[in-house]
C-alpha cells in the first residue's frame, strides 16, 4: 500500500513537471496579427453578401477601431477620428502602464465587428485563438488593461457608426427604376431591384456632401444616331464583340461582383466573391508586406485606405440614383440586339458614374501618396477566387485599369468610366489634403 502511495504521488509530480515544461504559444508579430484580423473579417464579409457600399462601411469602422488603439505604440502618429465628423475623444491608455496595443486594437476591431456583421460565431473561433495566444504570453494585468481599452475604443467608434443613417436606409422601400427612357430599370438576368439606392445619404467622414466634387451630367438622351447617347451603347455592343484575350481577362480580374448569380438549367445561385472594396484592402496588405510596414503604419494604412472607400462610395451613390441612368444592356437589348448580354453580369443599381472605377481612383490616390507614385506589385488578391493574378506598375495604372475592365465587361459605358475615376481621384486627394498623419 505504502508503495502505491508512493507511485502516485511521482506520477503526480511527473505530470505536474510536464505541465510546467508546456511551451508557450508562439506570439505571432503585430503586424501579422493585423493583417489576419483584416483577412477574417473579408472571409465573413464575402461568407455574408454584404453589398459592395455596406461593405465599406464595415470595414471602414472595424480598421478606424484598430488603428485607433494601435496608434499608441508610436506617439508620431496622430489620431484619424479626431480629425473625422461626429466621433467622441477618443480615451487614453493609463501613464506608466504595461499594454499590448495590437491586442487592444484586435478588441476595438472585433467589438466592432461584431455589430456590423451576420456571422459572429465564425469570428469569435479565430479571436478566441487569438486572445489565447496574447494570454499565453502576457501577465495578467497587461492583459486585462489591453482588452479593456480596445474594449472602449470599440465603443466609441460603434457609437459614430450608430448615428451615420445606415439604419434608416434599411427601412427604405425597393426601387425599380423608371420606364421613361434613359432610366435605369432592373436588368437580366434576375431583374433585381436596385440596391442601397439611399446610400448617398449616408453621413460622411469628411466630405462635406456628397454632392461635392460630382460628375457632369451623362449624355442626355435622343434617337440620333449620331448623337453622344446612341453612340455610347453602339461602342459598347461593339467592343464586347471583338475584345482581345486581355481585355477579357481584365474584365474578368475587376469583377469583384458579389451578387452575381449562377444559373444552371433551373437551378440558381450565387457565386461569391471578393467586393471592390475587400479588393483594396487586400492590394493594401500587399504594400504594406512589401514595404515591411509596422504594425502602426499598417494599421493606419487599412484605416486610410477605408475612409477612401466609405466617402468615395457615398459621392458616386448620390450621382448614380440621382440620374438613375440607364444600363448599356438595357439600351442595346431594346436598340440593337434583343439577345445580348455582356461578357460580365451588370450588377443591379443604375449605371452612371462607375463605382469601381471611383472607388478605386479614390483608394489608388492615397495609397500613391502613402507609398509612392511608382510603386510596382503583384496583385494576388484574387488567386483563391479566381485563380488570376495582374501585376501593376503604380496604384494609378491599377485604378486605371479597373475604370477600363468596366467597358471591357460591357456593364458601363467608357464616359461613365472614365467620369468615375476622375471623380474618385478628386476625392482621393481631397482626403490626403485634410488628414494630418503624423506630429
Amino acid at each position: 500500500m505504502k508503495s502505491f502511495k508512493i507511485i502516485a504521488v511521482l506520477a503526480c509530480l511527473i505530470f505536474i513537471a510536464a505541465c510546467a515544461r508546456k511551451p508557450k504559444t508562439v506570439l505571432l508579430s503585430d503586424t501579422a496579427v493585423l493583417h489576419e484580423n483584416e483577412n477574417q473579417l473579408t472571409q465573413v464579409i464575402i461568407y455574408d453578401m454584404f453589398t459592395p457600399p455596406v461593405a465599406s462601411r464595415i470595414y471602414t469602422y472595424t480598421s478606424l477601431a484598430s488603428y485607433e488603439a494601435m496608434r499608441y505604440a508610436d506617439p508620431k502618429y496622430n489620431s484619424l477620428i479626431t480629425q473625422l465628423k461626429g466621433f467622441a475623444t477618443p480615451p487614453e491608455p493609463q501613464k506608466g502602464k504595461n499594454y499590448n496595443y495590437a491586442l487592444a486594437a484586435t478588441k476595438a476591431f472585433f467589438t466592432v465587428a461584431h455589430k456590423v456583421t451576420f456571422s459572429i460565431d465564425t469570428l469569435k473561433k479565430y479571436e478566441n485563438k487569438v486572445y489565447a495566444m496574447y494570454k499565453d504570453n502576457l501577465d495578467d494585468s497587461t492583459y486585462a488593461r489591453s482588452v479593456d481599452f480596445g474594449e472602449q475604443i470599440g465603443n466609441l467608434i460603434l457609437k459614430r457608426a450608430n448615428v451615420d443613417n445606415y439604419l434608416q436606409t434599411r427601412a427604405k422601400p425597393k426601387y425599380l427604376g423608371e420606364e421613361t427612357p434613359a432610366k435605369w430599370r432592373p436588368t437580366p438576368p434576375d431583374y433585381l431591384d436596385g440596391i442601397e439606392f439611399c446610400w448617398g445619404t449616408m453621413k460622411q467622414l469628411l466630405v462635406d456632401s456628397s454632392g461635392v466634387f460630382a460628375p457632369p451630367l451623362p449624355p442626355a438622351y435622343s434617337e440620333d444616331k449620331n448623337s453622344p447617347y446612341v453612340k455610347q451603347y453602339v461602342e459598347v455592343y461593339n467592343k464586347n464583340k471583338t475584345l482581345t484575350k486581355e481585355e477579357i481577362e481584365i474584365a474578368k480580374f475587376w469583377d469583384d461582383n458579389p451578387t452575381n448569380v449562377m444559373h444552371n438549367g433551373h437551378m440558381m445561385f450565387v457565386d461569391k466573391k471578393i467586393t471592390p472594396g475587400g479588393h483594396w484592402m487586400y492590394i493594401t496588405s500587399i504594400a504594406c508586406k512589401q514595404t515591411h510596414a509596422g504594425a502602426v503604419k499598417t494599421a493606419q494604412a487599412y484605416a486610410l485606405t477605408a475612409i477612401a472607400l466609405n466617402e468615395a462610395f457615398i459621392c458616386c451613390w448620390q450621382v448614380k440614383y440621382k440620374f438613375s441612368y440607364i444600363r448599356p444592356v438595357t439600351s442595346i437589348e431594346e436598340k440593337i440586339d434583343h439577345n445580348w448580354l455582356p461578357l460580365l453580369q451588370t450588377p443591379p443599381f443604375p449605371e452612371y458614374s462607375a463605382g469601381h472605377s471611383t472607388i478605386s481612383g479614390s483608394v489608388a490616390t492615397v495609397l500613391t501618396h502613402e507609398f509612392g507614385d511608382h510603386f510596382a506589385f503583384q496583385d494576388t488578391s484574387e488567386m483563391k477566387y479566381i485563380g488570376m493574378q495582374r501585376h501593376f506598375n503604380s496604384f494609378i495604372q491599377a485604378s486605371d485599369e479597373t475604370a477600363m475592365s468596366r467597358f471591357y465587361g460591357g456593364i458601363h459605358y467608357l464616359n461613365s468610366t472614365l467620369k468615375g475615376a476622375i471623380q474618385g481621384k478628386q476625392i482621393g486627394n481631397f482626403i490626403w489634403g485634410k488628414l494630418k498623419l503624423t506630429n
